[in-house]
């Protein structure tokens, strides 16, 4: 096999709770991962010579992106030269609290190590993710997944829900060091954790508990993304949601009709808008 093509899937928090803060300066927290099908797209191929291209100027000019250091781990690791030119084509909105750097990261450990028969553990490969970033690990496994700890500690989990999941982003990048350093740890009064029985969480419980911390922070500095929400609601969604540390909102839509007039209305804004089915 001399090329890969990867699709590099999005994801959302359905509530995000930050517990306390730990010694080595991350924090814990719990929330649930929940799949996208919006994906990048990277190709990979054998070369005599690395090379790293992408539709995306920034990504290309940021020479210590997640796609770089994850194949400068992934050599530092098997202590050997790994040459090969990767392309990314960006569909995921940047810094936009959907995971696109992170899960484009576990792409690249899990390709290169397939590509290069590197025979690298499974194990081992969560590490390599860890040192990339706290969420890198969950594109590694199956989603849906309820995390604690950093958010390496991974339970796939069932969510049953039949309908429509609608995203929006403003196109506000907020920067997830500022926000952790806004959010004041405090424990939930009931524990995502809590509501997991049987390898599985009713959506009804998550209507009912999930939040996310960094709401009040993030609405107070960018109220737009309040808006969202807001309006999200207004179109009768069942639950909705800023996702991550932001700026990204999501609702969760029983009406296909209803689905499409909130992206409608958001599209007129010239928001970013992803609209998909969920069975």
């Amino acid at each position: 096999m001399e090329e890969l093509s990867i699709k590099s899937f999005a994801k959302i928090n359905i509530g995000l709770n930050i517990i306390s803060r730990r010694e080595d300066g991350f924090h814990n927290l719990q929330t649930i991962f929940f799949p996208l099908s919006l994906h990048d797209l990277i190709t990979v191929k054998k070369s005599d010579y690395f090379h790293f291209e992408s539709d995306d100027k920034m990504l290309i000019e940021d020479k210590n992106n997640l796609i770089i250091r994850a194949h400068r781990l992934i050599e530092e690791s098997v202590k050997t030269k790994i040459n090969c030119y990767i392309h990314l084509q960006k569909n995921i909105p940047v810094g936009a609290g959907l995971g696109g750097g992170s899960s484009n990261a576990a792409s690249i450990l899990k390709g290169l190590n397939e590509l290069f028969s590197l025979n690298i553990e499974h194990k081992k490969l969560k590490e390599l993710a860890l040192d990339l970033g706290s969420d890198v690990p969950l594109f590694l496994e199956k989603l849906p997944a309820y995390a604690e700890s950093r958010g390496e500690i991974i339970y796939p989990v069932r969510i049953s829900f039949n309908g429509y999941l609608l995203i929006v982003n403003p196109g506000i990048h907020i920067s997830t060091k500022w926000a952790f350093g806004k959010v004041i740890p405090e424990k939930p009064k009931v524990s995502l954790k809590e509501l997991i029985k049987n390898d599985e969480i009713k959506f009804d419980d998550l209507i009912t508990y999930a939040t996310n911390d960094f709401e009040p922070i993030i609405f107070k500095e960018y109220p737009r993304i309040e808006e969202i929400k807001i309006r999200m609601q207004n179109f009768d969604s069942r639950l909705t949601l800023m996702t991550g540390t932001g700026s990204t909102v999501f609702g969760f839509f029983d009406d296909e009709e209803a689905a499409n007039q909130a992206e409608q209305f958001f599209k007129c804004k010239n928001y970013f808008t992803y609209l998909q089915r969920v069975s």
